[in-house]
């Protein structure tokens, strides 16, 4: 074989390991999950204003009907994103556990609690979300559940009106691979059918959990991680 043909057969084989390397890093970098909201977007708050009525009854709610303990049940879910430089990614996980005390004439006396299993969180990608339970990241081994426990609530009305969403802010502490930081959800709850639907996100890093950004050479990726609730809560009898 003469020069030429060896530069050609060499040139064809590094095409196709790139292109093999750029399809398995497709796959693996991939997103396979879209974030999906419990509260209409018709009914959604736009810049912190409340939205119409258009998703329920318009029938006032008052706090009688409102407040007592509530219970996460079927069809919550949180998403976790991380954006690289080619694009967003999405974990989603459904297996989570709470309450929400609600309060509204009594704000001091109203709480919530969380707790998600880490060993859940999926992306619909195998090899990325083992890696992303291993000891390196989220260490689902040693700490199995993530918890949030609310401390104070602002801004939630104490009549709301059925199927408008409403917008406060909800303070605690998250708890993640056993380090607590303070965070702030920006988000609103709509009342309709006898549902309460909360959905609300915050920002997280890395660094606050004791995890090193998964920089690589071939992908960048930036700090921090989007933590959004999409709950549908049920009144306890």
């Amino acid at each position: 074989m003469n020069k030429r043909s060896w530069m050609v057969l060499t040139g064809a084989l590094v095409f196709v390991i790139l292109a093999g390397g750029f399809t398995f890093l497709k796959s693996y970098m991939g997103n396979n999950v879209d974030i999906s909201s419990v509260i209409p977007a018709e009914a959604a708050s736009v810049d912190g204003e409340n939205a119409a009525a258009t998703a329920g009854s318009g029938e006032v709610v008052d706090a009688k009907q409102l407040n007592g303990e509530w219970s996460i049940s079927d069809g919550s879910k949180i998403y976790l994103s991380v954006t690289t430089s080619r694009e967003t990614v999405n974990f989603v996980n459904e297996k989570i556990s709470g309450s929400w005390k609600v309060a509204l004439d009594n704000p001091d006396a109203m709480t919530a609690i969380g707790t998600l299993d880490m060993t859940a969180n999926d992306s619909g990608n195998k090899m990325r979300d083992d890696h992303i339970r291993g000891a390196e990241f989220f260490d689902a081994g040693q700490y199995p559940e993530a918890s949030f426990a609310a401390k104070s609530f602002d801004g939630l009305p104490k009549e709301w009106t059925d199927g408008t969403a409403v917008p406060f802010t909800m303070t605690g502490t998250l708890t993640v691979r056993g380090m607590e930081k303070e965070v702030t959800f920006d988000a609103q709850a709509l009342y309709k059918g006898g549902q309460l639907l909360l959905s609300g996100t915050t920002m997280v890093t890395f660094s606050d959990f004791g995890m090193t950004n998964p920089h690589t050479v071939v992908l960048s990726t930036e700090n921090d991680i989007k933590v959004q609730l999409e709950l549908v809560l049920t009144k306890s009898e």
